[in-house]
This record gives structure tokens, C-alpha cells and sequence, in this order.
């Protein structure tokens, strides 16, 4: 079973051994609703999915959600779900999967570590042992493989990317801290940067805009890409040297934009990525798409539960 819990929508699927889905299903996130009315949407996902004649063979449950999470408690305060705060979205579930007649084990992790098990186990970091992969979107997440083992941390929070500094005298980010990727490579900063720097959007004032912009050569907004860009290549590098990542894959709705946001990354990745263990270092795009959260969550699951 796998539960995909974000800002706007909540998904669900059995997920096969092979990771085929069916039964998928999914319900909007419910908006001005109190933590229960929430919890309701996953619910009727759970009843639905309940309803398979597979259901009855699932073995255990991955949850993937949207941060922060915190795993060793089970709890989630996604940025994006204003009435979670400390939801103990596990417990939840768990108690939803048993009074379905399913009580099977339950694993929580972030979206961007679910991502990481799916690309790991069926994508772009399929044979790899040790893999960074990343999420580009609103904000910017990610997850490690290590050894061949997805690597979450106690929390659930290791490789989250999007908050190591790489600017010592950037901006306040949102989590606190100064300089974040985040707050340089996000389609969110992107697209804030090219306005600021006087980029005139043709009706779509998103990073998807800035990418349409930077294809027709508009030189701001090759350089807010090329900024992104340098932002994300800098952690990438520190990320390599730290624990020696081979592969990094690049998912999430900035990454769309193909090499507009590749290209860069590789660039600057030759300047900062220069020991000798980590000038092999490739860059590449995520190749799961949409799927990857639901994928992710059962990869996580088998991932996870098998390693006790």
C-alpha cells in the first residue's frame, strides 16, 4: 500500500513487487479544513483502495508526505497543510489500515526521500549505490542512498538538500538560515530573482515562465538559471565529498525545464566538484515523473521494513 500526501492532492495505490500500480486513486487536499477534515480526504483513499480484491494481500504500508516530517515520531507539519501541525499521520493510518482489516506495518518518510527510493529502485538511480536524488520545485528536497540502502536519518530528514548554506552571505531562508539552496534555486526564487533583475514574464510570471524565456534566449533569464544552477551544483559537490555520491538525479517541476537547469548544474559541477572522488560525479534527470511519490512511498516501505 502507498499513501502520497501533499499541498494539493492525496494520493493512494497498491504497488506490486514490480512496481506496477493499481487500484490508484486520489482525492483533492482539503482547503480550510480542520486537521480532521484532512485526515477525512486520506481516509476515503484508504477505503477505496480497501475495496481492491489486492487488498487483502498487501504486506505493508509506505507513506511519503510532504515536510517537515519528523519518522521516529510518526508526525508530519507539512509547510503546505496548515492544519497538520505535529499530526500523527502514522498512528493515523495504521488504525485506518486495521479497521480495514489490514494492520500491516507502516512506514513514514518525506516526499523528497520517497522520490530518492523510487528512482533508486526503478529509475535513473536503478543499480546505483550510493545516489543523491533531488527534488526542484516550490522548494528543493532531496534523499541518499548509501551502500545500496535508502539512508533517512532519525527523523526522516537526511538529504534534504534544499538546506545546506552555499551563499555565506545570502538572504534569510524560511527554515532560518542564510544562503540556502533553497532560496536560490527554487522555482520560487528563480522566478523572484529574473523580476527582480528586470525580466518581463509574457503572462507567466513562474519559473516556468523564466525557462520558456531562457529557451528563446533572454539573457536574465539564462542567468537566473545559471544561478539555480551554480546554487545546486555547489551542494551537489559538498554532498559528493561528504559521503561520495556518484549520481545525482534531478526530479521535481523546475526540472522539467530539461538542460535549461541541467546544462548549468554540469558547468559549475566541474568548478566545485574537483577531488579526485568526485569529478565523475554525473548529473542526470529524474525519468519517474508523477509517479514517483506513490512508487517512492512503496519503495520506501520494502526499503525500510526489510532493513528492520
Amino acid at each position: 500500500m502507498a499513501i502520497d500526501i501533499g499541498g494539493t492532492k492525496i494520493a493512494g495505490a497498491l504497488v506490486r513487487p514490480d512496481g506496477t500500480m493499481t487500484a490508484a486513486t486520489r482525492r483533492p487536499t482539503p482547503r480550510d479544513a480542520d486537521a480532521e477534515g484532512v485526515f477525512a480526504a486520506v481516509a476515503e483513499v484508504v477505503a477505496e483502495l480497501a475495496g481492491s480484491p489486492l487488498w487483502a494481500s498487501a504486506a505493508r504500508c509506505g507513506i511519503g508526505s510532504a515536510g517537515p516530517v519528523d519518522a521516529s515520531r510518526g508526525t508530519v507539519s507539512p509547510v503546505n497543510i496548515g492544519a497538520w501541525r505535529d499530526y500523527p499521520v502514522r498512528e493515523r493510518i495504521a488504525a485506518e489500515l486495521a479497521r480495514h482489516g489490514a494492520p500491516v506495518p507502516t512506514v513514514l518518510v518525506g516526499d523528497g526521500v520517497a522520490m530518492t527510493a523510487a528512482e533508486h529502485w526503478l529509475g535513473a538511480a536503478r543499480g546505483r549505490a550510493n545516489a543523491l536524488c533531488m527534488v526542484v520545485s516550490t522548494g528543493v528536497g532531496g534523499g541518499l542512498v548509501l551502500n545500496n540502502r535508502l539512508h533517512p536519518g532519525p527523523t526522516g530528514n537526511a538529504g534534504h538538500i534544499g538546506h545546506i548554506s552555499v551563499a555565506f552571505d545570502g538572504e534569510r531562508c524560511v527554515c532560518g538560515g542564510y544562503g540556502c539552496v533553497e532560496s536560490l534555486a527554487s522555482g520560487t526564487a528563480i522566478a523572484r530573482w529574473a523580476l527582480a533583475q528586470g525580466w518581463t514574464p509574457d503572462g507567466d510570471a513562474t519559473a516556468a515562465g523564466v525557462a520558456a524565456a531562457a529557451g528563446a534566449g533572454d539573457p536574465v533569464a539564462l542567468a537566473a538559471f545559471d544561478r539555480a544552477g551554480r546554487a545546486l551544483a555547489a551542494a551537489i559537490a559538498a554532498t559528493a565529498t561528504l559521503v561520495e555520491t556518484d549520481i545525482a538525479v534531478i526530479g521535481g517541476g523546475v526540472a522539467t525545464s530539461g538542460d535549461t537547469l541541467l546544462a548549468p548544474i554540469r558547468r559549475h559541477l566541474a568548478d566545485y566538484a574537483a577531488l579526485s572522488f568526485t569529478r565523475g560525479l554525473e548529473v542526470v534527470p529524474a525519468t519517474l515523473g508523477t509517479h514517483a511519490g506513490l512508487i517512492g512511498a512503496a519503495a520506501a516501505a520494502i526499503m525500510l521494513l526489510a532493513a528492520g
